[in-house]
């Protein structure tokens, strides 16, 4: 397994955001303990996580704490009871501890303090839930960009690939170069047909067709012994197109016909024609 590429893929992200499947979390957890540097990656994206839901927490106001103090005092102060004495006098005492037990209003501010402090948490749990949603869109964001960059880099893979393999083509000594120009009414067209003398293999190359009309498409034609032999159809390539092994050929030429082309060719829509 390509480690590099397992922790590129996105897993890691989504096992710490908590959107894996449970047998991508296990594989991850098992492949955590064979390989440190997995492990290491999910630490590390972990601890970027809580960064970014730290980065703009907002404490609460100072005030809160002093006005909760403010309303609890009172409560926590000893009540005064009274105590009768011989002689019918009574003396003042402080002594809450086995005097008297705490107030209904103790109870009630003690409720009010537990309600407050459930609203503040409840706030601070929405505020981390934003965060942490604002977060998880962020790199599903990152995610799909990842993934369309991704795709995009192997599409301009594939066209280099096919531009390099063209230009071999056309700089092969072995190579018969045919070219076709745009017939009378037509000048506008050009294309070039490259055809291999040793394998017979034929390829062309669309240097200035008009594009084609809807349901229509380019066919190339052989023309051996004065009849004409069909060499293929011009698909969307990039650079040169391969097109079907022609032994032998006195001309070529290309015309536009029904998408899927046609058995013989609608010489009235024939757009380049060339000598071998």
């Amino acid at each position: 397994m390509d480690i590099k590429e397992y922790i590129e893929s996105g897993i890691i992200e989504s096992y710490v955001l908590g959107l894996a499947s449970p047998e991508e979390a296990a594989e991850l957890e098992s492949l955590g303990k064979q390989h440190p540097e997995i492990k290491q990656a999910v630490d590390e994206f972990a601890l970027l996580i809580q960064q970014q839901a730290m980065q703009d927490s907002i404490m609460p106001p100072a005030e809160i704490k002093q006005q909760l103090m403010d309303a609890l005092s009172d409560e926590f102060e000893a009540p005064k009871v009274l105590i009768m004495q011989p002689g019918g006098n009574k003396e003042e005492t402080g002594d809450t501890k086995v005097k008297q037990l705490p107030s209904f209003s103790f109870w009630r501010t003690i409720a009010a303090a537990s309600i407050i402090l459930f609203i503040i948490s409840a706030a601070m749990n929405v505020y981390y839930y934003n965060n942490y949603k604002s977060a998880s869109d962020k790199y599903e964001a990152l995610l799909i960009e990842k993934n369309s960059l991704q795709a995009n880099n192997n599409t301009y893979q594939t066209k280099f690939s096919n531009l390099e393999q063209s230009i071999n083509i056309l700089q092969d000594s072995a190579m018969r170069v045919v070219k076709m120009p745009g017939v009378p009414g037509k000048q506008d067209n050009l294309a070039t047909v490259y055809w291999d003398t040793k394998t017979k293999d034929v390829y062309v190359l669309a240097n200035n067709l008009q594009q084609t009309p809807a349901g229509m498409q380019y066919q190339l034609w052989a023309i051996v012994d004065g009849n004409p032999v069909d060499a293929g159809l011009i698909g969307d390539c990039d650079g040169v197109c391969k097109m079907k092994n022609i032994p032998k050929a006195q001309k070529f030429a290309i015309t536009l016909e029904k998408k899927g082309g046609s058995p013989t060719p609608n010489l009235k829509a024939m757009v380049v024609l060339g000598k071998v």
